[in-house]
């Protein structure tokens, strides 16, 4: 009887000591970070071609890079920031939908979207100077100065070498789950800004882990009740040198300048 009893002292002894140290790693440990959510401000409007099917856009220079898609009017523009005026324009063969762009270098950098298939330009003059292969979808690309950011309408992000545009690495991009359909991307003070396809939303990645630090709700910033389901939120553009950020959509007549303001 003693015996049973100096056991079963020992067992709950063991479980107590447990529980005690696993309270005190749970106690310890870094809470998981909280999401941040950001509302915006309109800091300006400015005019937007109505008929652009904005699927990638890139300021430099004080002017913009876009990207237009839909078979037969495919596009890569130069365009006037203030007055929306189309300064250069190159029109891709009618079998390709044109998709995200990115400026690396002298070079624009051009994805399609299920022809497999990339180009890349000069920036001054638009000639087309080289073609490349991927084996995804093309939806937005990007850079961090050293590798291209790709997405696919996945939750992947995809990292490749500028020269050769092999994928060098990957990460799956979180939330409290996968967060799918990144579309547009820009890559703005280390982190990934991505549209979220068909969404009033922009997720801000950390493109290390892949998770999702930041939520952008631009919910109402255009009146979409008598537009196309299918002009949706779709271009992200930054001015680095004056810290401004650019938004606008599929055939929407205006760019919209905004400042982002968290909620607590």
């Amino acid at each position: 009887m003693k015996k049973r009893q100096a056991s079963c002292i020992l067992i709950i002894t063991a479980v107590l000591l447990s529980t005690i140290t696993m309270l005190v790693l749970l106690r310890n440990r870094p809470a998981f970070p909280t999401t941040q959510r950001y509302t915006y401000n309109v800091v300006n409007a400015y005019p937007h071609d109505s008929n652009a099917f904005t699927q990638g856009l890139v300021f430099e220079n004080g002017v913009l890079y876009e990207s237009t898609g839909l078979y037969g009017q495919s596009t890569l523009r130069r365009v006037e920031l203030e007055t929306g005026r189309i300064l250069q324009s190159y029109t891709l063969p009618n079998q390709f939908f044109g998709e995200g762009i990115t400026i690396f270098g002298d070079k624009i950098i051009q994805l399609t979207w299920q022809s497999n298939k990339g180009f890349v330009y000069d920036k001054f003059s638009f000639d087309l100077l080289q073609e490349f292969s991927y084996s995804t979808e093309g939806w937005g690309i990007t850079h961090d100065g050293s590798q291209l950011i790709m997405s696919d309408g996945t939750a992947t992000l995809y990292f490749l070498n500028p020269e050769t545009f092999e994928i060098v690495g990957q990460v799956d991009v979180y939330d409290t789950g996968p967060v799918t359909k990144l579309n547009e991307l820009e890559y703005i003070k280390g982190e990934v800004y991505a549209n979220i396809w068909k969404e009033e939303k922009i997720a801000i990645i950390n493109p290390q882990t892949g998770q999702v630090r930041a939520w952008i709700d631009l919910g109402g910033i255009q009146d979409l009740e008598n537009q196309n389901t299918g002009n949706v939120l779709n271009g992200i553009a930054y001015n680095a040198k004056e810290d401004r950020l650019f938004v606008t959509g599929k055939k929407w007549p205006k760019l919209f300048e905004i400042k982002l303001n968290p909620q607590k």
